[in-house]
């Protein structure tokens, strides 16, 4: 149903659907065996404008700082979510909808801040691009995998309503941690939807966004080239990238040894949100990369600034069908990475809530204290959770990977009296019920690895524990408790 080939030349040439992926492995392949590209051919940006009888004073065509306010935006809201206090609060729930669903003026930064040496040059939202939210912007289809099937923007709001109210962010007493949720998915629901099922998709035909026309009237890029730089915004990785190790990237998005070094290419001391920092989408690949198993921030990188390339190429003119296609490869490239990378977000974050069931249950065994560990338990579900429904937000449905998947984790974490939420009321309350207990969902934790190996072929697999399945359902016997997905 989903590819997941063992290599770059072992596709499932019988899946249609996915057509291109086998040339765009191909290309990837091509890109990255071969000598690194030249520093002055590495950045993305700057490129000749090419609309023509343009009357205006600009010299670059790149532009894509709506979709950095957006990452801004996400980050902010982020902090906000764990910024309550246990009760009703009103007010920080306006602050959060207004970083979430306004467009209002002097919407500070709240994160990322400066920190120490790592000085950001912006302060507000509106230093970047103005008039942005990211509720127009969210996956408007509906989450199976939390109850009462609420589209994209409905079950962020919720989560926003919840998290005000909740102490830090956290419902102990349901298992949930809403800054990490509300995060990770909208790590999907904006930033990974709007590429894969938006400019990489629809905008590359013929009829929309035509190359030989500006974007808009005066503007100094055409539509085409203006739809490929916002969907490289929505990656939030630095217009330098390729010059960069996946661990330089990933000390940039934790703003701390020598990451001012590595983010300030123009040398100002200050490090430029636009072109200059790494956010969530970038931050998650690079992270994978230092494995040195995998390459998808690079990947991702190369196939957005060869596509740059291309499009500068036409000169303005109307793209041909081989130069769309060739378009389309590139897409291609960006989807497949991206989709692993998500995927290996999965992966992890189910290793994290098998390793904290496991201290869970062994502090029990012992009549120790568990608070602690609990907290981290609710932390990684709420990663792990966030991640699962982004990957199901692609340009095409899962089917019975995104059916497993939501029914192995659940609507929410088993808790300590193996309960746990199967769904919420007409008031917005969660509804408990009795699952089949810790132990039994430490297996679901491993199937879920599993499930990301088969279906989306994960190659980092960081906190892998599937060594451990075999013995586990050893352990529990073939009872339907253990069995049950």
């Amino acid at each position: 149903m989903f590819w997941h080939s063992a290599d770059e030349t072992d596709i499932r040439r019988d899946e249609m659907k996915y057509k291109y992926q086998k040339l765009a492995l191909a290309v990837a392949a091509a890109a990255f065996i071969s000598a690194p590209v030249q520093a002055a051919d590495d950045v993305y940006g700057k490129f000749p404008v090419t609309v023509k009888d343009y009357a205006g004073s600009k010299t670059n065509s790149v532009s894509y700082t709506g979709q950095i306010a957006r990452q801004v935006l996400h980050d902010s809201l982020k902090k906000l979510a764990g910024k309550g206090n246990g009760k009703a609060n009103p007010k920080l729930k306006a602050e959060m909808m207004s970083y979430y669903a306004g467009k209002t003026k002097g919407r500070v930064i709240i994160a990322p801040k400066s920190k120490g040496k790592f000085v950001i040059k912006q302060s507000g939202v509106d230093q970047i691009s103005k008039k942005k939210n990211l509720s127009g912007k969210t996956f408007k289809g509906a989450i199976s995998g939390m109850p009462n099937n609420m589209t994209g923007p409905e079950l962020v709001k919720f989560w926003i309503e919840k998290a005000s109210s909740a102490q830090k962010g956290a419902d102990m007493a349901n298992g949930y941690n809403y800054p990490q949720l509300i995060s990770k998915f909208i790590m999907g629901a904006v930033f990974y939807n709007q590429v894969v099922d938006n400019y990489l998709d629809e905008n590359l035909s013929a009829k929309k966004k035509p190359n030989n026309k500006p974007y808009k009237k005066g503007a100094p890029y055409t539509g085409k080239e203006h739809s490929w730089d916002e969907a490289f915004g929505y990656f939030g990785i630095p217009a330098h990238a390729l010059a960069l190790s996946p661990k330089q990237l990933y000390a940039i998005a934790k703003r701390k040894g020598k990451a001012v070094s590595y983010a300030d290419k123009n040398g100002d001391g200050k490090i430029d949100l636009y072109k200059e920092m790494v956010f969530g989408p970038a931050y998650y690949a690079a992270a994978y990369d230092r494995s040195g198993k995998t390459s998808y921030a690079k990947n991702i990188t190369k196939a957005f600034l060869d596509g740059r390339k291309l499009l500068a190429s036409a000169k303005g003119t109307v793209l041909s069908d081989g130069q769309r296609s060739q378009l389309r490869k590139y897409a291609a490239v960006v989807e497949s990475n991206w989709q692993k990378s998500l995927a290996e977000s999965v992966f992890k974050y189910a290793g994290s809530v098998y390793k904290d069931v496991k201290k869970i249950t062994a502090t029990l065994d012992k009549k120790g204290a568990t608070g602690k560990a609990m907290k981290k338990y609710v932390k990684h579900w709420g990663e792990l959770k966030g991640f699962s429904l982004a990957l199901q937000t692609g340009r095409t449905n899962l089917g019975e990977t995104g059916v497993r998947l939501n029914r192995l984790i659940g609507f929410g974490p088993v808790m300590l009296n193996s309960g746990h939420v199967v769904d919420i009321d007409s008031k917005g309350n969660y509804v408990k019920g009795q699952s089949s207990g810790l132990k039994e969902y430490m297996v679901h934790m491993l199937k879920v690895q599993k499930l990301m190996v088969d279906k989306f072929d994960v190659k980092a697999r960081n906190n892998d524990r599937l060594a451990s399945l075999a013995d586990m359902l050893n352990k529990l016997g073939s009872g339907s408790a253990a069995e049950n997905d």
